[in-house]
């Protein structure tokens, strides 16, 4: 059975806050009760609360301390490897090959890293790495500045991290295609309820204008936390705190599942402006009616409400025009 997502995480922890026993949970998202027991054991904190962001975390740990050698045990997939990698071919180029060649069967199916790993734990690594170019170093991720004075994720309120409540942002910008131009996006954590602009650079001031500008108007009431990535378009941080009246979080460097609810409404965007979009050339209106769009979609995980009727506590007999 595939493993469990964070946005049934998210429903987990939701319910069980709520006092909802494991066999509705487990019914609510057509999953053995078993299952729901065994994630809460897991993964439930030392108090007994269970957080979808911690558990998602120690579910991330596990997976990067498990052993990724396993597979290259097996002699025929070790052999394919060591052939191909005498040929000067990439771990990756390796891999994607035997997916190709061998898509019917799964005993050759490997990921780049784990040959990486297979190469570095090899008594012959030395060898095997004089046919990888960079000498097997894998290539650099794009360096994150520290932003000056941040508050990391760790410290945000249990009511943020279990979406008890409405006001708890997180944030992000999608990018035009030459990284000029784009959108700021802002996701309420308990509604899902999307607010997004444009942006004509991605620099910090103007980026916290564009933000301010999403949430000034909201009640304080529903303003209460913000949470974004280390991207240095959020470096006016303290500024937008002060001015707003928020607590400003950041997630940990590499980890956007800390920010998985606007990872994932990202790509509901993306749905309507793909990859090598150009945002100067979307209108205003034209955003505002995407938001609109995505705002009045039910999701499973508000029990088919939108995120429009739960952010605005519309009944959905009463609609929400």
């Amino acid at each position: 059975m595939a493993q469990l997502s964070m946005e049934e995480r998210e429903v987990i922890s939701q319910m069980f806050a709520a006092g909802h026993s494991r066999k509705a949970i487990a019914a609510r998202l057509s999953r053995p009760r078993c299952t729901i027991g065994r994630e809460v054991k897991r993964n439930a904190q030392v108090d007994g609360r269970y957080s979808a962001v911690a558990a998602q975390r120690r579910m991330e740990a596990r997976r990067r301390d498990r052993p990724l050698t396993r597979k290259l045990q097996r002699p025929e997939l070790n052999a394919a490897v060591r052939s191909h990698l005498t040929q000067e071919w990439s771990p990756d180029q390796i891999a994607g090959r035997l997916k190709l060649t061998q898509a019917h069967d799964p005993r050759f199916h490997v990921a780049s890293q784990t040959i990486y790993t297979w190469i570095e734990q090899d008594r012959h690594r030395e060898h095997w790495k004089t046919y990888l170019r960079r000498g097997g170093r894998p290539k650099k991720s794009p360096r994150v500045g520290r932003i000056p004075r941040q508050v990391q994720i760790d410290g945000r309120p249990a009511e943020a991290n279990q979406r008890l409540r409405l006001g708890d942002f997180e944030g992000d910008t999608i990018v035009s295609r030459g990284k000029r131009s784009g959108i700021v996006t802002l996701v309420d954590r308990h509604s899902r309820y999307l607010l997004a602009a444009k942006l004509k650079d991605r620099t910090a001031t103007r980026t916290r204008q564009k933000i301010e500008r999403l949430l000034a108007p909201l009640p304080a009431d529903k303003r209460h936390t913000a949470t974004f990535d280390n991207g240095k378009e959020f470096a006016e941080h303290e500024t937008l705190a002060e001015r707003l009246g928020l607590q400003v979080f950041f997630a940990h460097p590499y980890a956007s599942w800390e920010r998985g609810t606007c990872e994932h409404t990202n790509g509901l965007i993306r749905q309507y402006y793909p990859k090598g979009t150009d945002f100067a050339e979307v209108s205003h209106h034209d955003l505002a009616m995407t938001v609109n769009s995505i705002n009045d979609r039910p999701r499973k995980s508000l029990n088919y409400q939108t995120p429009s009727e739960v952010f605005h506590s519309i009944s959905p007999a009463q609609g929400c025009n």
